[in-house]
């Protein structure tokens, strides 16, 4: 089709979203040019404006123009929109054929005004066809239209690609639907637009003061300045603004590939030691309404327990059980007791009876398994139940009644186990007793000797069954009310670690027996033969012990009981910390379902759940490591200039490997040319520089 004076472009070409300059489509080989001549005013697309020109030369396909902005330029045929009937004088000069084209390009511009898109749009859009410039000219300027009225209506179609798919000398008029969403994403660029423009301003404005940084009027500027700023520092090309963020900070002279910290620190959003992991892997630190709701009401107090409510469950308020735990502990979920029989002893371990409380699929449930684990940091602690259940009403705390697992070892007088069984009852704790408690007593009081005989020959036993003991100092890093950083050695080894410890993996082992037997899955613990041995039983040296670690293979979970050799047992599980780890909470479940007090899981549930929790407890570690050995290096950042021991633990390309061994902590030493060292070799190192936020520790020999 052919129409004198304009463009024509062949039917099928729809979409023009990415159509070359201006959503406009010149590369049909259906385009073609009426007569033209030199002389002719045509016009084109230039960097989203539509130009007037005149033809100098036709050089086909290619023609030469001056427009009115008084440039040469050189152009395909194919790329105009209009060829005008007008025609100038070439030789009446440059300046005026500029001044010619700039009187005829505002005199359209001008005339763009009375042209209404949406007006015609509402017309013309349930047509559902492609309409020419001379019809849409004429709903336009009734009457008599010449070129400048139909350059007006183009132009003012082009202006605004909201209501009409653009194409050189005719429009097809955009449906309903597609309307909304352009006009929505308008809508959404103005405002980037405008809060890149605002927000900039915002952000030199707050760097230029001294305090807090400007707020608004409404607040809602800064608050979305600061909501981006912190989203494009944290998850970077991840985050959802990405784009946006990065024009707000070079906007306000900013390097979006510096160091924004210090920036954030400035603007409040961090403090100089904040935990970035919690907000990079989006930890949940506060509870939902919901669960804290149902803790609340559980937690409500409430009248002393009637005798009806002690129904199925053994009254062992009588036995004096007692809880082992650190100073700052609130969530007391173990305790232990220990009665002298006629041919031997019985230990009792009695263990929070969490699922009386939180019933699967709960508010309560489902927040402690989005959890996965509570969380023990340094500067902070995240628990998996709300406080009033972890600290209150599930925490076996002295003089208080609560529904627990019991599990009663008996012990032959050589201390081998004769028997167990595993019974719901209710304890009352008589006394709570700390490890530092523990440790002066141990050698006084005859309970406490025969704890401590039940743990040593439990792990003896353990150790002739092929177990790996590795058994190395934890240090312990806490932070005072004043913020200053305190560091520890722990000995795990002490009486009171080593006595819980053992009894805890015996209380397990019997749990993980009890539920094998029964045919019930669990979260068992299966761990195959180490890679390589080191040392036989508990023989080993500090070196020997840290490089053992490195030979262990994984421990896998499973809803199958298996070995697990570095206990050395036959199967295992954990289920003595249920308000802390919401592996023990199911396993207490599965225990619970033998005792006939709840339906169990199957098989799938177990794996499923072993399946969902596998991301949130693989944080949890990522985050006590990291917190730890931040706050490890911060209290070494005071300490830069001071010599410590160190043992090489292996040669690497550049340099060593070491351990420090006063704060357990592995770092690498550079090559500095000396005497070639070997493993296991002690060496004294000096701090050079410690830097936690950068997690840097530079050392040299000597």
């Amino acid at each position: 089709m052919r129409r004198r004076g304009w463009i024509t472009q062949p039917p099928g070409i729809d979409n023009v979203a990415s159509d070359p300059p201006g959503g406009v489509d010149f590369t049909c080989p259906g385009c073609y040019l009426g007569d033209m001549e030199v002389g002719n005013i045509v016009e084109y697309i230039d960097r989203e404006r539509i130009l007037c020109a005149v033809i100098l030369e036709i050089r086909h396909p290619r023609l030469k123009l001056l427009t009115e902005n008084n440039r040469e330029v050189s152009l395909s045929a194919g790329r105009l929109l209009r060829l005008d009937a007008t025609r100038l004088d070439p030789g009446m000069g440059r300046f005026r054929l500029v001044d010619r084209l700039r009187e005829v390009a505002e005199k359209r511009n001008a005339l763009v005004s009375a042209v209404t898109i949406r007006d015609l749009w509402e017309v013309l859009h349930a047509e559902n066809e492609w309409i020419d410039l001379e019809t849409l000219t004429a709903f336009c300027f009734p009457g008599e239209a010449n070129g400048d009225h139909q350059s007006a209506v183009m132009r003012a179609v082009f202006n605004d690609r909201l209501y009409f798919r653009f194409h050189p000398g005719r429009f097809f008029p955009n449906p309903p639907e597609q309307v909304e969403r352009l006009f929505a994403r308008r809508e959404a660029e103005a405002r980037r637009a405008r809060l890149i423009e605002q927000g900039g301003a915002w952000l030199r404005q707050a760097l230029g003061r001294h305090g807090p940084p400007p707020g608004d009027a409404e607040g809602e500027l800064s608050r979305e300045c600061l909501r981006l700023i912190r989203e494009f520092f944290l998850f970077g090309r991840e985050s959802a603004d990405h784009d946006t963020a990065r024009a707000l900070l070079e906007r306000a002279g900013v390097d979006p590939a510096g160091d924004l910290f210090p920036l954030c620190v400035r603007l409040g959003l961090f403090s100089e030691d904040e935990n970035l992991d919690l907000h990079r892997l989006r930890v949940p630190v506060e509870f939902p309404e919901e669960a804290l709701d149902a803790a609340r009401r559980l937690a409500a107090p409430r009248p002393s327990l009637p005798a009806s409510a002690l129904a199925g469950r053994v009254d062992l308020t009588g036995l004096e059980i007692f809880t082992i735990d650190g100073q700052a502990t609130l969530d007391f979920d173990d305790a232990l007791s220990l009665e002298a029989l006629p041919d031997g002893l019985r230990l009792g371990v009695h263990i929070v009876d969490v699922a009386h409380f939180v019933r699967r699929q709960d508010p309560l449930d489902r927040e402690a398994r989005r959890r996965g684990s509570s969380i023990y940091l340094p500067d902070r602690r995240i628990p998996m139940l709300p406080a009033p259940l972890a600290e209150g009403l599930c925490s076996l705390r002295a003089g208080e009644v609560r529904p627990a697992i019991t599990t009663f070892v008996d012990f032959a007088p050589d201390l081998s186990v004769r028997g167990y069984r595993i019974l719901p009852s209710w304890v009352r704790v008589k006394e709570q007793r700390t490890y530092f408690d523990v440790n002066l007593l141990a050698d006084q009081d005859p309970k406490l000797q025969r704890l401590r005989s039940i743990a040593r020959a439990f792990r003896e036993a353990r150790l002739a069954s092929g177990a790996v003991h590795i058994s190395v100092p934890e240090v312990n890093v806490w932070i005072a009310e004043n913020g200053e950083v305190h560091v520890s050695r722990l000995n795990r080894e002490s009486p009171a670690r080593m006595m819980v410890a053992e009894i805890m993996i015996l209380a397990n082992w019997l749990m993980a027996r009890c539920l094998a037997e029964n045919g019930l899955p669990a979260v068992f613990r299966a761990q195959p033969e180490p890679r390589e041995r080191l040392y036989a039983g508990e023989e080993g040296s500090l070196f020997q012990q840290w490089m053992q670690r490195r030979l262990l293979n994984r421990f896998v979970l499973g809803s199958a009981p298996g070995k697990h050799s570095g206990l050395g047992l036959s199967a295992y599980v954990t289920a003595t910390s249920p308000i802390r780890k919401y592996y023990d909470l199911v396993t207490q479940r599965q225990i619970r379902a033998v005792l006939g007090l709840e339906a169990p899981y199957s098989a799938a549930e177990i794996e499923a759940l072993l399946e969902d929790l596998a991301v949130p407890m693989s944080r949890v570690a990522q985050l006590q490591a990291a917190r730890h050995r931040y706050w490890l290096l911060k209290f070494l950042e005071r300490r830069v200039g001071e010599k410590e021991e160190a043992m090489v633990l292996q040669r690497r390309r550049n340099g060593y490997q070491i351990l420090i061994p006063e704060y357990m902590l592995e770092c690498d030493l550079p090559d500095a040319g000396g005497p070639e060292l070997a493993p296991e070799d002690l060496i004294q190192v000096t701090l050079q520089a410690v830097n936690a936020r950068k997690d840097l520790i530079a050392l040299t020999i000597g």
